[in-house]
């Protein structure tokens, strides 16, 4: 298989996984839809269950922190040096 061809079959197969997540997306909104018309965040099924639920989480607002303590910040900051695979 030629480099040209590879990088094409990429490209389809990103196409495709983008539609694929778009048709997702629209799956879960209609269960989301109905379960908020039911007013239920729990469904169980033979082999499956669906959960709806407020998660709550604490994060580290790093904008503020650099911008209020901009030493503190500078001081817990860890620069890291990845390579990015991409095709455009």
């Amino acid at each position: 298989m030629t480099m040209q061809e590879r990088i094409n079959e990429i490209r389809e197969l990103m196409r495709m996984k983008e539609e694929l997540e778009a048709e997702i997306t629209a799956a879960q909104d209609a269960i989301k839809a109905q379960m908020t018309a039911e007013n239920t965040y729990e469904y169980h099924g033979t082999d499956y269950k669906v959960t709806w639920k407020e998660v709550t989480s604490t994060r580290l607002d790093s904008t503020a922190l650099k911008k209020a303590l901009p030493e503190v910040a500078e001081r817990f900051t860890k620069t890291t040096t990845t390579r990015r695979f991409c095709i455009a």
